[in-house]
C-alpha cells in the first residue's frame, strides 16, 4: 500500500525544503569532520580541517537563522492525523532541533573565540570574538560544544528514526511532505 499524493497545501515549501535539506548535508558533515580532526595529530591538515568545521559551523549558524525567519513568515503545513503523544513529541523534537542549530555553533565560536583563535569565515570575513581569550572558559566551552554537538546528533538520529516509521510502518505520506515533487 502507497500513500495517496500529497495535497500542495501539505507540502512543505519550496525554499523550506531547500533549507532542510542542505542544513542536513552540513550537519552531517560538520559533525563527521569534527570526528574526524579531534583525533589528528597537530598538522596543517588538522588546522585546515578546524578551519572547514569552523566555515561548516558559521555556515550552518546563517542558514538556521533563514530558516527560523522562513518558519516564522511561512507556517508549515498542518501536522498529519496522529496519536496526541507522538505530536507533542514531534513538536518538542523540532523545537530542540532549532535550539541546537543555533547552539552548537555559538558554542563553537565562542570556544574558538576563549581559546585565542579567530573565525574567519571562507577565509574572507574576520567575525568577532564573543568572548575575551581565557584558557579555563574555552576548556568549559569546548565540552559545551561537544556535548551540544552528540545532542544535536542524538536528535537528528530520532528524528530520522521517526521519518523512518512514518514512511515504513505507518505509510501516511510524512516523509513526501518535505520532498520535492515527483511529477
Amino acid at each position: 500500500m502507497t500513500p495517496s499524493p500529497i495535497a500542495p497545501e501539505q507540502r512543505y515549501s519550496a525554499l523550506a525544503m531547500a533549507l532542510h535539506w542542505l542544513l542536513a548535508l552540513a550537519i552531517v558533515g560538520a559533525f563527521g569532520v569534527g570526528l574526524y580532526m579531534t583525533g589528528l595529530p597537530f598538522s596543517p591538515a588538522r588546522l585546515k580541517l578546524y578551519n572547514w568545521h569552523k566555515w561548516a559551523g558559521v555556515t550552518i549558524l546563517s542558514l538556521s537563522a533563514l530558516r527560523l525567519l522562513w518558519r516564522l513568515y511561512k507556517q508549515p503545513p498542518a501536522d498529519l492525523p496522529m496519536p496526541a503523544w507522538q505530536a507533542l513529541a514531534a513538536h518538542w523534537t523540532h523545537g530542540a532541533l532549532y535550539a541546537l542549530f543555533f547552539a552548537v555553533p555559538l558554542a563553537g565560536w565562542a570556544y574558538s573565540s576563549a581559546a585565542g583563535f579567530p573565525v574567519v569565515w571562507f577565509g574572507l570575513l574576520p567575525l568577532p570574538d564573543l568572548v575575551s581569550p581565557d584558557k579555563a572558559l574555552a576548556e568549559t566551552l569546548k565540552l559545551t560544544h561537544k556535548l551540544l554537538a552528540y545532542g544535536l546528533a542524538t536528535l537528528v538520529l530520532a528524528h530520522v528514526a521517526a521519518a523512518l516509521k512514518h514512511h515504513l510502518v505507518d505509510r501516511d505520506g510524512l516523509v513526501q511532505r518535505m520532498l520535492p515533487a515527483l511529477h
